[in-house]
């Protein structure tokens, strides 16, 4: 029986994914103070292993959003379940459809949930896009409009 191909990676090409949070490891690095030590229920370990990357502040320094869904929750208390949180206020979340952390995804898995954020990121691009281009060009169209007539 053949050996499954083993692919190396430079850390450098994984850079790419930083941005989007899509490694654990990224998420586990984006939490800068994050209120609950490493033995509570929500420890940092946990929150990124559930999807979750921190988006909080100085003031608010208990919230964190999903890199799939881009849910954000805070509040988050010492006890609360990270994956059962994310279930219950983000069912519709691919990463949470498939519940399992990063280390026992499939490569399907994996590259499904990439295309889930890819397409989320392109589909935001898009939209912010049409909105600025739409506000820059209003008196310019307002213009054309009237010597139209």
């Amino acid at each position: 029986m053949e050996s499954p191909a083993v692919i190396e990676i430079s850390p450098e090409k994984l850079e790419v994914f930083r941005e989007l949070n899509i490694l654990e490891k990224h998420r586990v690095e984006s939490f800068k103070d994050w209120p609950f030590p490493e033995t509570s229920t929500c420890s940092i370990s946990k929150m990124a292993e559930a999807g979750f990357y921190w988006t909080g502040t100085k003031r608010e320094n208990d919230t964190a959003t999903c890199f799939v869904c881009g849910k954000t929750l805070d509040g988050w208390e010492s006890e609360d379940e990270p994956w059962k949180e994310h279930l219950k206020h983000a069912p519709q979340c691919e990463f949470v459809k498939v519940g399992c952390a990063e280390k026992e995804l499939t490569v399907t898995q994996f590259l499904e949930i990439l295309g889930t954020v890819v397409k989320g990121r392109i589909t935001k691009t898009l939209k912010t896009f049409k909105v600025k281009f739409t506000q820059e060009n209003e008196t310019r169209l307002e213009d054309f409009m009237q010597q139209s007539k």
